[in-house]
């Protein structure tokens, strides 16, 4: 599980370089923000 964590994270680490490469790391941490903030909601939602 640790490796499968580790390649996740590394995904991640790559998408940001990338997104930071093209000029569009503002789209990305919005996008990033927006699907915690649903996240939370939908859990909020089904434990209620």
């Amino acid at each position: 599980m640790k490796f499968r964590s580790f390649l996740y994270t590394l995904a991640k680490l790559l998408g940001d370089v990338n997104a930071v490469r093209r000029g569009r790391i503002g789209r990305r941490i919005g996008r990033r923000v927006a699907g915690r903030v649903v996240g939370k909601q939908v859990f909020r939602r089904m434990f209620k």
